[in-house]
C-alpha cells in the first residue's frame, strides 16, 4: 500500500464515530440528519457494494486480507479499488503520529499550504519569511522568500496552479506577486527578485487604506479573489494586469473568501457580520449577493469549499465549524440573533455558559465544536477527496491542538498534541496520511498516518 504504514490490522471494525476519549458513539445531534452531501461522504469513503459481496464479510468487521485478495481477482470490474474503496483503506490512516518538527522560526506562523500536487509546502510567518518546502527532497527549502512592504504579518499566501507563482498579502491593500519557478533559493523583495506589486486600492469607489485578510487563485490561474477589512471583496485580472471587480459585500470584515468550484463562477465569503454570503458572478448587474447563509453568532473567520459548488464549511468565533448547502441559502436574514453574547474574541475567552447558543434562523447542515477560535483567524478544511472522500473536517485551534472530526457523525476523531500556542493553519497532503501544522510558537511540524495505539500525542 505505501504511504510509510508500518503494520494493516487484519480484522478492522469500523466504526461509526469516535469521542475524544476515544469511545465509538454517535453524536445525538447528527443521528437523524438526512442530506444528499451526508449521502454522498459515506458514498465516496465507504467500500463499493461489489466489495462486500465478493469477500462475503458484514458491515461491522471489515477484513484487509479479503479486501486486497478482491482487489487481486478484480471484484471491483477493474482489478483495482474503486475510489471509494481506496479512500475507506486510506481513510483508516488518519494522521495521529507525531509530532516530527520540520522547521523553527523565531516569529508566529500565520499561513501553511501544501500545493495541489503535494511536491510543495508553503509556510508564511509574522516576521515577513515565507518559506516554500521541497516536500519530495526532504523538506529541504526550496525558495525563501524576503516579504515587501509588510504590515503586521503575513495575511495569506497563494500558489499558482502550475505552482510557478506566489501571491502573498498582509495589512495592505497591495498584494504581491514572485515567480517561484526559478532557481535562485533566496527572495529578497526586488534585491533578488523582483516582487511585483498588485494595487487593489486602483479603484474608484476606495477611498482609504486597508488591509487582504484572504487571497485565492482561480483555478485557470487567471484571476485573484480578495477579501478586505473594507467589508469588500475584490476580483484581479492577473492577465489584464488590472482590477476588475469590487462588492461592498458585508457590513464589517471580510476575513475569507473562496471559489466554490473550477468554474470560477460562485464565489463563498465570510465576514465579521456573522454572515456567510453566496456571490454569482455571472448575475452581479444588481451588486446584490446570490443568497445569504446564517448561524453563526459570532464574526466568520475562514472558508473551505468542498469544490461541488454547492457546499462548503466555515469557521466561526462562535467556537463553532458549521457546514452549509446553499440550496438552502436565503435572499436576504438578519446579521445576528438577539440573544448573541456582547464579546470580543481578542481579549477573553468565550463564555463557556453561551457555546450552546443556537441562532433561531440557522440554516446550517451540522455544528462541529471542541476547538477553539480567539485573537486570530483560525483555519478549517475538508479533509482530501482522493486519501479520505472528503469524510473528516479539520482545524486548527488556539489551545494549540488539532482538532480532527467526522463530517457525518460529528464525533471527535483525534486531538493532535506538540505545540505550544495557537495553530493558525494547517494542510492535509492531498494524497498520503500527513498533515503539517503551523503554529504562533514558530514550529512547523508533521503527522503521520501509521497507525499505533499507543501515540503518546493523541487523546
Amino acid at each position: 500500500m505505501g504511504y510509510g504504514m508500518s503494520r494493516l490490522e487484519d480484522e478492522y471494525c469500523e466504526p461509526e464515530g469516535q469521542d475524544s476519549d476515544g469511545s465509538s458513539s454517535v453524536n445525538d445531534e447528527f443521528s437523524n440528519l438526512h442530506n444528499d452531501i451526508f449521502h454522498m461522504t459515506r458514498m465516496r469513503s465507504g467500500l463499493s457494494e461489489s466489495i462486500y459481496k465478493s469477500v462475503g464479510t458484514n458491515r461491522g468487521i471489515i477484513s484487509m486480507t479479503k479486501l486486497l485478495s478482491g482487489r487481486e481477482v478484480a471484484c471491483s470490474g477493474k482489478g483495482m479499488f474503486s475510489s471509494g474503496d481506496r479512500a475507506f483503506v486510506l481513510g483508516r490512516y488518519v494522521p495521529m503520529n507525531g509530532p516530527e518538527l520540520l522547521d523553527r522560526m523565531d516569529s508566529r506562523a500565520y499561513v501553511s499550504q501544501f500545493s495541489a500536487d503535494g511536491t510543495l509546502f508553503v509556510a508564511g510567518f509574522q516576521g515577513s519569511h515565507i518559506r516554500i518546502y521541497d516536500v519530495d527532497r526532504g523538506w529541504i527549502v526550496h525558495k525563501d522568500i524576503h516579504a515587501r512592504s509588510l504590515r503586521w504579518t503575513i495575511s495569506d499566501v497563494s500558489l499558482s496552479p502550475d505552482q510557478r507563482y506566489l501571491v502573498y498579502s498582509s495589512l495592505a491593500p497591495i498584494i504581491h506577486i514572485v515567480n517561484v519557478g526559478n532557481a535562485a533559493r533566496q527572495s529578497y523583495a526586488n534585491v533578488t527578485d523582483v516582487h511585483d506589486g498588485l494595487d487593489f486600492s486602483q479603484h474608484e469607489d476606495v477611498q482609504y487604506s486597508f488591509g487582504i485578510f484572504s487571497v485565492k487563485f482561480s483555478s485557470d490561474g487567471r484571476e485573484l479573489v480578495a477579501g478586505s477589512n473594507d467589508e469588500s471583496i475584490y476580483v484581479y485580472d492577473l492577465n489584464a494586469n488590472k482590477l476588475t471587480l469590487r462588492l461592498p459585500a458585508h457590513t464589517s470584515d471580510v476575513n475569507t473568501v473562496a471559489f466554490a468550484d473550477e468554474s470560477g463562477h460562485i464565489i463563498y465569503s465570510g465576514s465579521d457580520d456573522t454572515l456567510c454570503k453566496v456571490w454569482d458572478r455571472r448575475c452581479l448587474s444588481s451588486g446584490q449577493a446570490a443568497g445569504v447563509l446564517t448561524g453563526h453568532l459570532h464574526g466568520v473567520t475562514h472558508i473551505d469549499s468542498r469544490g461541488d459548488g454547492r457546499s462548503f464549511i466555515s469557521n466561526g468565533k462562535d467556537q463553532a465549524i458549521k457546514l452549509w448547502d446553499i440550496r438552502k441559502m436565503m435572499s436576504n436574514a438578519d446579521s445576528c440573533a438577539d440573544e448573541a453574547p456582547t464579546w470580543d474574541y481578542r481579549y477573553s475567552r468565550y463564555p463557556q455558559k453561551h457555546k450552546q447558543l443556537k441562532h433561531p434562523h440557522d440554516q446550517s447542515l451540522a455544528t462541529y465544536r471542541g476547538h477553539s477560535v480567539l485573537r486570530t483567524l483560525i483555519r478549517c478544511y475538508f479533509s482530501p477527496a482522493y486519501s479520505t472522500g472528503q469524510k473528516y473536517i479539520y482545524t486548527g485551534s488556539y489551545d494549540s491542538i488539532v482538532y480532527i472530526y467526522d463530517v457525518v457523525s460529528g464525533s471527535q476523531v483525534a486531538k493532535l498534541k506538540g505545540h505550544q500556542m495557537a495553530i493558525r493553519d494547517l494542510s492535509w497532503h492531498p494524497y498520503e496520511p500527513t498533515l503539517v501544522s503551523s503554529s504562533w510558537d514558530g514550529r512547523v511540524a508533521k503527522w503521520t498516518g501509521v497507525r499505533d495505539e499507543e501515540t503518546s500525542d493523541v487523546d
